[in-house]
């Protein structure tokens, strides 16, 4: 079927024709997509055109493109969050209708690094909680966490095995955090963490760097969550000014 039915850019209307195909099931998760001439050959586009469009379609996650395999459809993400939204991973899995879970790995007590000591603005004497989680939905583990939290704002008994940091930190600590810094950047396979994720080798992982504020401005917590890309989705709002 031809999809010369409007006057916009062929490798827009080539995007869109796909993505209606894998919304109406034409095209299934993880199933692959015809060859490329099979395609253009289909659509009535050139190559050229087809091989934009799936360029652009994997750039927004929809496709991933295997050399020397084929191309397939990737699975829908389970977790969308507007990234300046600042949500605990408990409560993203939770607005899912799914079962947050914690599987502890470590934690540990050790001297700030270079980073930690201009980070937290802390001598190099004081010391740096680190804590080590896999977080599950339903049973499934879908982030790898790594957090950093000044030893000295914590109380004797910290109950680091429990679900979300930032209310631990609230109810026991008195430390409410009212913003974060974040930065956010797309990786591909991680020889440590991909395989604790359970990654299929083409499963790209997703690194949110996040530094939290409480309400006097003061850094408490420092973050780095590896996300699943195939089950989570960050939105920005954007505004003109």
């Amino acid at each position: 079927m031809s999809i010369r039915a409007d006057n916009r850019h062929l490798y827009l209307q080539v995007i869109d024709h796909l993505k209606q195909d894998i919304e109406e099931g034409i095209y299934k998760e993880k199933e692959k997509l015809p060859s490329e001439f099979e395609l253009a050959k289909k659509l009535g586009v050139s190559r050229a055109t087809l091989r934009e469009a799936l360029r652009i379609l994997e750039e927004d996650n929809v496709i991933t493109r295997r050399h020397g395999v084929g191309t397939f459809v990737n699975t829908k993400p389970l977790f969308t969050s507007g990234i300046e939204q600042l949500n605990s991973v408990t409560k993203m899995i939770e607005q899912a209708e799914m079962k947050p879970g914690t599987i502890f790995l470590s934690s540990s007590t050790q001297d700030p690094t270079e980073e930690d000591i201009r980070r937290f603005s802390c001598s190099p004497e004081e010391s740096i909680f680190v804590i080590e989680r896999v977080r599950t939905a339903n049973g499934e583990p879908v982030v790898y966490c790594i957090d950093k939290v000044p030893k000295k704002i914590l109380p004797e008994i910290f109950p680091h095995r429990e679900e979300s940091l930032l209310l631990i930190l609230e109810e026991e600590a008195n430390r409410k955090i009212t913003y974060a810094v974040a930065q956010i950047e797309p990786i591909g396979y991680h020889d440590k963490i991909s395989p604790i994720l359970e990654c299929e080798p083409e499963t790209a992982l997703l690194v949110l760097n996040q530094m939290h504020y409480d309400e006097m401005d003061e850094p408490i917590l420092y973050s780095v969550n590896y996300f699943k890309a195939d089950k989570f989705s960050f939105r920005v709002l954007r505004k003109r000014i």
